[in-house]
C-alpha cells in the first residue's frame, strides 16, 4: 500500500492538483487501489516530465547559491508557459508597434477613419446629385440637334441615369 494523493503531494513539494494532474496526464500512474509507490512515481515523474529549459535551470542556481542552506527554497510560480522573459518581449513589442502607428499619425501618414468614410461618403453624394442633374440640363439641346422632343429625351435620360446609379449603389465597397 502506497501514499495518498496528499500525502505523496506534501512528499513530492507540490500540490494535491499537480498530482491529480499527472496522473490525468499519464506522467505517474496510481496503484489498482489509487494510492502511490513514492519510488516508482518519482521515476515515472523524473522520466514523463520536460526538463526545465537553460535559463530556468541558470536561475534556479543562481538563487540556491544566494539562499542560505538553512532556510527554505522559496516557492515556485508558474505562469501557464509564458516566462518573464517572454511578457517582457511582448510589452516590447507592443511599445514599438504603438510608437510606430504614433509617429505616422504625426507625420500624417494616418488619417482618421471616421472621417475618411465621412469624406468618401460626401464625395459619392455630390457624385450622385450631380448625376441626377444632368438630365435636366443636356435634354434640351440634345433633343433640338436630334430633332426630337424635349419632354421625351429628358424623361428618357433621367430613367436611364436613375437606373445605372441604382446599380452602382448596390456596389458596397469596404473601408477597412
Amino acid at each position: 500500500m502506497g501514499l495518498s494523493i496528499r500525502a505523496y503531494a506534501r512528499h513530492r513539494g507540490v500540490s494535491d492538483t499537480a498530482v491529480h494532474k499527472a496522473i490525468r496526464t499519464g506522467r505517474i500512474t496510481p496503484e489498482a487501489d489509487g494510492t502511490i509507490d513514492p519510488q516508482r512515481a518519482d521515476r515515472d515523474w523524473a522520466k514523463n516530465s520536460d526538463s526545465p529549459r537553460e535559463g530556468t535551470a541558470r536561475r534556479a542556481e543562481t538563487v540556491a547559491v544566494k539562499e542560505p542552506a538553512s532556510e527554505p527554497a522559496a516557492p515556485t510560480f508558474h505562469t501557464g508557459g509564458t516566462s518573464l522573459l517572454q511578457a517582457r518581449t511582448v510589452n516590447e513589442v507592443v511599445k514599438a508597434q504603438t510608437n510606430k502607428v504614433r509617429l505616422a499619425q504625426l507625420k500624417g501618414d494616418l488619417v482618421d477613419r471616421a472621417q475618411a468614410i465621412a469624406q468618401v461618403f460626401k464625395l459619392a453624394r455630390s457624385e450622385r446629385d450631380a448625376w441626377l442633374n444632368w438630365p435636366a440640363r443636356v435634354s434640351a439641346q440634345l433633343a433640338s440637334q436630334l430633332g426630337v422632343d424635349a419632354h421625351t429625351l429628358h424623361v428618357a435620360l433621367e430613367a436611364a441615369v436613375r437606373e445605372h446609379l441604382q446599380e452602382l449603389g448596390e456596389v458596397r465597397p469596404r473601408v477597412d
